[in-house]
């Protein structure tokens, strides 16, 4: 399990950025958020917890919950 910060979310499309502790940028998408977190009411800079899952665009952030 990774930690690190939300970067920034776009509320329009549905999905956003984590930056983990070694400074590399993961997306992730509103779906993966469990119950912990509002994807509504994310802003940026929310401490999160989350598992890394290669995709055929790169690693993502899936199973992101509240740290």
């Amino acid at each position: 399990m990774s930690t690190g910060t939300i970067k920034k979310v776009v509320a329009d499309r549905g999905f956003g950025f984590i930056t983990d502790e070694r400074g590399s940028d993961f997306f992730f998408h509103r779906n993966e958020l469990d119950s912990s977190l509002d994807f509504d009411r994310l802003g940026g800079g929310e401490r999160v917890e989350f598992q890394v899952q290669q995709s055929p665009k790169g690693p993502r952030a899936v199973q992101v919950k509240a740290a």
